[in-house]
């Protein structure tokens, strides 16, 4: 036990470096020079926030007993009750609730309140995830998505992708478009920040994907065997996958665009990362292969899609996340085996329809759940603090309305740029459109 309890403790410090700073610096890079501060305190902000919440009430809500949307969220009050050897895995699924908040700071970059984002991720969190982790990670008989329906999810397509990717798209329509899209030009100011965070990203997802398997805590040798057995298929899952989703998204990118880039690649990772999260322990190699190409492919279509359809996903969050969450979660149903997890063979290994079902069944309550309450929460903000910077700010740059700062002082000539360096510099940074 020594061992899993130290394995655990490195697989829940990778998941939350993948919210800061692996996804702070993936969506900095993406976003604009007078937007990236923003984008990254969006990140860090939501981490301090959803884990406090989560230690009060989260745990409780998701793993504190039966319910078919939540358990009761005063059972484990502050952990009241929880042993302190079961904190780790109290930790290792809080850093599951920062991520799914902070990725849905993506859709909405460059003309979201920090006031707004600061109310609506404690809300969305109470309203909206704590309850969705516990109808897919709970697995009680009550529990909506994984107990009644019997979906597979082994990470969190649906909980985490298709819930932050609805999420997303909900707000993004609720906002409007950004000022000048998409006539202008609206390029990411730092690649080199966006394949970093990618790269972390990935190995972050090692903690994410592979941490995710429930040991009973039993030390015979079959249940280590099992053990090893599960965290090697993961494993090797989460790696293939991603590999292929690159190529997959590079080759549409060429095929669509002529050239194949660096976003693409780091795009391409990230969407191969969201699909096998869900099928990572249902599938073989094959099945991994298969999924993370498709979603590469699918993804990089994906995207362009809000050209045609009008909704101005800053970063590609539906793009990536719900699309790819909802391949990788359906696809289970094809391409999941037997000797899986889950032990349920899908349509291609002869198991028929009835997986497949489930797993469209269980992300049509994911889209409907997250999409109807989300809209509620960002509609009460809406009309009543507001969601959107004044036009000037936004024109101007959300770090210097909202933070006061600027992330690269290019015009003082002063190094170690404090408060009276920002108060010389205003002036010059206003009308700035990076």
């Amino acid at each position: 036990m020594d061992g899993y309890y130290a394995f655990m403790l490195v697989a829940t410090a990778f998941v939350l470096m993948m919210t800061v700073p692996a996804l702070a610096l993936f969506y900095g890079g993406m976003s604009r020079s007078k937007s990236v501060l923003n984008m990254i305190m969006m990140s860090f902000v939501a981490a301090a926030i959803v884990g406090i919440l989560y230690v009060a009430v989260g745990w409780s809500m998701g793993f504190g007993g039966d319910g078919t949307f939540f358990a009761n969220p005063f059972e484990l009050l502050w952990l009241d009750g929880v042993t302190t050897d079961n904190y780790i895995y109290v930790m290792f699924q809080m850093t599951f609730a920062i991520i799914t908040a902070a990725l849905i700071s993506g859709a909405v970059a460059d003309r979201l309140k920090f006031s707004a984002w600061v109310i609506f991720v404690p809300l969305w969190a109470l309203i909206v995830y704590f309850p969705m982790a516990h109808m897919v990670f709970s697995c009680t008989e009550d529990s909506l998505i994984c107990g009644r329906i019997g979906a597979q999810d082994y990470a969190g397509g649906t909980a985490v992708h298709i819930n932050a990717g609805v999420a997303g798209l909900v707000l993004v329509l609720l906002l409007g478009k950004r000022i000048g899209w998409p006539k202008e030009q609206m390029r990411p100011h730092n690649l080199t920040l966006t394949m970093l965070g990618a790269g972390m990203l990935w190995l972050g997802w090692y903690g994410f994907n592979v941490g995710s398997i429930v040991f009973t805590g039993a030390t015979d040798e079959e249940n280590i065997a099992q053990f090893f057995s599960e965290t090697g298929r993961t494993f090797a899952n989460t790696t293939l996958a991603t590999m292929a989703a690159l190529l997959g998204w590079l080759i549409i990118e060429r095929l669509i665009h002529g050239k194949a880039t660096s976003l693409g690649a780091a795009s391409g990772i990230v969407a191969g990362l969201v699909a096998i999260t869900p099928a990572c322990g249902a599938v073989d190699i094959g099945g991994a292969v298969a999924i993370g190409l498709i979603a590469g492919a699918v993804c990089a279509w994906a995207v362009s899609l809000k050209y045609k359809l009008g909704y101005d996903d800053s970063l590609d969050v539906v793009g990536v996340h719900l699309v790819g969450g909802i391949i990788g979660t359906v696809l289970i149903g094809i391409f999941s085996t037997s000797e899986g997890a889950g032990g349920i063979d899908g349509l291609f290994y002869g198991g028929g329809l009835g997986s497949l079902g489930d797993q469209t069944l269980g992300v049509l309550v994911a889209v409907t759940y997250s999409g109807v309450l989300t809209a509620i929460i960002g509609l009460a903000i809406k009309y009543t603090l507001g969601l959107r910077l004044d036009e000037e700010d936004e024109v101007n740059g959300i770090d210097l309305a909202e933070h006061g700062e600027t992330a690269y002082d290019l015009h003082s000539g002063v190094s170690g740029g404090g408060s009276g360096v920002l108060a010389a510099n205003t002036s010059s940074q206003q009308g700035v459109n990076a």
